[in-house]
């Protein structure tokens, strides 16, 4: 998974100090005395001393109870902004555009794990006739990103999306307009449609509207899966997790 942000080592030195903050019940600064307060501190020393796995669990603990608020954080934005996720026009929707259940996929093409689960997607739209997938591109790597990112959409206007970017996708050559430019026509595309196309405000607009999206959804690496509103995957995840969280979706409606 390709992270948008790193996490940041600051959080686990707090989610320290939290843990040996956690051996006192009461406020320590209206509860015990200096001398009571340096008591307690030299217990928990001495405990983490003789058992340092406290540390380790007590960090564990509060991390995947820190995940677990996220992800109930992130559901809820999912359900209070269905409409922006499935319905919106300018999206790419594979697979059957009625289908029962809806799989969105926030990417960036430039991403190495995208790319992996490239094949796993064509693989669940083909086989899945029931199925909505709906792609929202996020070029959150940088300017080549933004780059493809505008070239993808603007080859959706050509009705070439897919052509274009599995073409883009498999690739390896260095980011580049001249490299746009080269795919797009070994793909038949009208390259100079294509490049007036990439600088059009809609599609730059539509680009910072996914993100606005993502970031309000909790997403922090791609690709990320959304699938119905019960179900949020990180990560370059594979074709049995996939259909399983597909089948859940389909069994609660």
């Amino acid at each position: 998974m390709t992270r948008i942000l790193p996490k940041s080592a600051g959080l686990l030195l707090l989610a320290t100090a939290a843990s040996i903050a956690s051996f006192t019940p009461l406020r320590a600064e209206t509860s015990f005395t200096p001398s009571q307060r340096k008591e307690i501190v030299e217990i928990v020393r001495q405990a983490l001393k003789q058992d340092p796995s406290i540390l380790s669990d007590a960090i564990a603990s509060m991390r995947a109870q820190g995940e677990a608020a996220q992800q109930a954080a992130s559901l809820q934005a999912v359900h209070d902004n269905a409409g922006k996720l499935g319905a919106a026009n300018t999206d790419v929707v594979l697979g059957n555009p009625h289908g029962s259940v809806t799989v969105v996929e926030f990417y960036d093409p430039r991403c190495p794990y995208c790319r992996k689960v490239l094949p796993i997607i064509d693989k669940l739209v083909a086989d899945d006739s029931d199925l909505r997938f709906v792609e929202k591109v996020i070029p959150v790597l940088g300017p080549n990103s933004q780059l493809e990112a505008q070239a993808l959409i603007a080859a959706g206007r050509q009705n070439a999306y897919l052509k274009f970017q599995h073409a883009l996708m498999s690739d390896s050559s260095a980011p580049s307009l001249d490299r746009i430019r080269s795919i797009a026509q070994s793909v038949g595309l009208d390259v100079a449609r294509l490049e007036k196309d990439m600088k059009d405000s809609t599609v730059i607009a539509l680009l910072r509207e996914n993100l606005d999206l993502a970031r309000k959804l909790g997403v922090d690496g791609t690709p990320t899966f959304i699938i119905g509103e019960k179900t949020i995957i990180p990560g370059a995840a594979s074709e049995d997790d996939l259909k399983a969280a597909i089948a859940a979706a389909r069994k609660a409606k």
